[in-house]
């Protein structure tokens, strides 16, 4: 019976980990401005949009603002109209990345307390560290291939799962805020999310390794 409480346990805690893992590297791609910036450049976005590089990089920040905790209830662009189906999509896209984030903080505090907990002895299994790492990779990997075979079919997937509407296919005429954000950059921000999630997963390895073999503790 204990086995079986252990089990549970363990899953329970590998999936919430798991999750976290995933809204901690998607939030901290929303909040890479830089990475936009960038791809200004890069992908030379003011020329192929006719949006002055400041104005992409004001309306930008307004839709980045607005889509964290905190943030403006309403968005409106500076320079750029928007359409109601554009306003309803931004506004289930801001649901899902509240949302992550709230997680994410859940998470980091989570994550702090069991720290505590393991250091007190009050907690020694380590398993969910372990389970979390291999579905995180197995998925992260499984994420990776389909964006490296085929990004634009996957980026479609990817809008059909989290939307059930197709508000987020937008018209450049009734909302041109899209001319600022190509498909490049969504590509750009899939590759960085999986990287950073790749990098969790290494960390999260090498603490447990370090646990089991009692060389240290958090």
């Amino acid at each position: 019976m204990k086995n079986w409480k252990n089990t549970i346990t363990n899953l329970g805690a590998a999936f919430f980990a798991a999750v976290s893992i995933i809204c901690i590297a998607v939030t901290a791609v929303v909040l890479a401005r830089p990475l936009y910036y960038l791809d200004l450049k890069l992908l030379s976005i003011p020329e192929t949009s006719g949006i002055s590089a400041a104005a992409c990089k004001l309306n930008y920040d307004t839709l980045i603002d607005y889509n964290l905790i905190g943030g403006p209830s309403e968005l409106i662009f500076p320079t750029l109209k928007m359409s109601e189906t554009g306003r309803i999509h931004f506004e289930e896209v801001k649901d899902i990345f509240v949302t992550m984030q709230i997680v994410a903080i859940i998470a980091i505090i989570a994550l702090a307390a069991w720290a505590v907990l393991y250091r007190r002895g009050k907690v020694k299994n380590l398993k969910w560290m372990r389970w979390t790492g291999l579905v995180t990779f197995a998925a992260a990997s499984v994420v990776g291939i389909a964006v490296a075979v085929d990004w634009e079919t996957a980026f479609m997937l990817m809008h059909k799962v989290f939307f059930r509407n197709n508000y987020w296919m937008f018209n450049s005429y009734t909302d041109p805020v899209i001319k600022i954000l190509p498909s490049g950059f969504f590509m750009h921000c899939g590759i960085l999310i999986i990287v950073l999630v790749f990098v969790q997963i290494v960390l999260l390895e090498l603490a447990y390794r370090r646990l089991k073999n009692g060389r240290g503790d958090i």
